[in-house]
């Protein structure tokens, strides 16, 4: 390839959204989700001594970012979540960000954070970790976790609203990132839903 004068070199060579079974590329809907692929000179070459590690992020010559993202008709791509965040009950995928983006709708919620919490019934149902505004009431957390799950129902898919809502400060890192690693552990030791709500 011929240098061009102003251009120093070439950026991605590709980047994409993949079916991560078969490495194809998902149609261009805004609404089938893949993972978010790309190679070209500007990405790095590996981990320093992890093999492991670059086994799994370069899987057949792409640099897997573990985002989930759709394509948009118009070549746009949005992110919706982490691989690692999304929730899978009875076989659904469900994106913990856009559960998210919804309850932060909620007149009493502050902050909010969705992980997966183990369900007997669907393997996985998503609960809620909520921090409230200042002022709301809180003499009845039975209730308010309740009404969370209605006003969830009511805007999304029955099986994406939180089966579980817990109150309290959200764990975050020195620069303010929730934590969600923590969350997952603490939905864990909660146990499985016993009786699904859905």
């Amino acid at each position: 390839m011929n240098a061009r004068q102003g251009v120093r070199y070439v950026g991605l060579e590709g980047l994409d959204v993949v079916n991560t079974r078969n490495m194809k590329p998902v149609p261009p809907d805004g609404r089938t989700v893949g993972e978010i692929v790309f190679r070209g000179n500007v990405v790095m070459k590996g981990y320093l001594k992890n093999p492991k590690a670059n086994e799994e992020a370069f899987a057949n010559g792409w640099f897997h970012s573990g985002d989930i993202g759709v394509k948009h008709p118009d070549g746009y791509i949005e992110v919706k979540d982490r691989s690692k965040d999304i929730i899978i009950s009875g076989g659904e995928n469900i994106s913990s960000v856009e559960v998210e983006n919804v309850l932060y709708q909620h007149p009493a919620i502050f902050e909010v954070s969705v992980v997966a919490r183990p369900d007997e019934q669907w393997g996985e149902t998503p609960c809620a970790f909520v921090t409230l505004k200042p002022g709301v009431d809180t003499s009845d957390q039975h209730r308010l976790a309740e009404d969370i799950m209605k006003f969830s129902r009511a805007k999304m898919p029955g099986y994406w609203a939180p089966k579980s809502v817990v109150f309290g400060p959200l764990p975050k890192t020195a620069t303010g990132k929730i934590q969600k690693h923590l969350l997952r552990a603490k939905a864990k030791e909660m146990g499985p839903v016993k009786k699904s709500r859905l």
